[in-house]
């Protein structure tokens, strides 16, 4: 009996999170540093666009919580009873920014450049889906640009999608946020910060399905910590 009883799994519970995927790298750092201070807690992720990650949720997707930069997609999840209001507070920050293939040394200098008969294709996230896409066009709009833009358009599942297609300059232009620049370091130049009628604020939602709901808090309350204020810093984000 006594060996029976000291026998158990090296991870007693696994809480899952289901993440924007403009967070993926310093989301990993946070939840092995929430790992390191629960002994017996595995963190998984689970990334996409927000949006997606919400229908993944609504078809019963296993996630205990959700981490987006889109007050919509909250609303959304609240309304439709995936997710529980409560623990409010923004843990991260970040800006949109118009970025071009460093590779095709392109005469873009600021959004209205977009017209220029040179630029053929622009990434954007698919707006139904991403938070990203929701900024783009919200900047696109205040300078009424969207009716001689919208022909260009190619639209792609997330942020990082977008990346990935200017990086390889396969777009002659895009829209990313601040902290995705710094993973295309060399391929990728920043062109203009855009201001956004939204502000672009990460907000964490324990998930009305989830399995650790106690645990799930634990980890949004972590999330507004110091040491895990200093990892998003670490990797550009601003702090609220």
């Amino acid at each position: 009996m006594l060996l029976a009883a000291v026998v158990c799994p090296a991870f007693a519970q696994t809480l899952t999170v289901a993440t924007d995927s403009s967070l993926v790298e310093a989301m990993n750092a946070v939840a092995r540093d929430f790992e390191s201070r629960h002994a017996g807690v595995r963190v998984s992720l689970l990334t996409g666009a927000s949006g997606s990650l919400l229908e993944q949720m609504a078809r019963g997707a296993p996630a205990d919580l959700l981490a987006t930069p889109d007050a919509e997609t909250v609303r959304l999840g609240v309304q439709r009873h995936l997710l529980i209001p409560g623990l409010p507070g923004i843990f991260a920050t970040n800006t949109l920014v118009l970025v071009v293939p460093v590779s095709l040394n392109l005469p873009v200098q600021r959004l209205s450049d977009l017209t220029r008969p040179e630029v053929v294709r622009i990434a954007m996230g698919r707006e139904g889906s991403t938070a990203s896409g929701r900024f783009a066009r919200e900047a696109i709009n205040a300078q009424r640009l969207w009716p001689a833009l919208q022909r260009k358009m190619v639209f792609a599942e997330d942020v990082r999608a977008v990346l990935a297609l200017v990086a390889g300059a396969s777009v002659e232009a895009g829209f990313v946020y601040s902290t995705d620049v710094s993973a295309a370091t060399g391929r990728v130049r920043g062109v203009e910060t855009l201001p956004t009628s939204t502000p672009i604020r990460y907000l964490a939602n324990v998930a009305a399905g989830s399995e650790h709901p106690e645990l799930a808090r634990d980890f949004i309350r972590h999330l507004r910590s110091e040491p895990a204020r200093a990892i998003f810093q670490r990797f550009g984000f601003g702090l609220p």
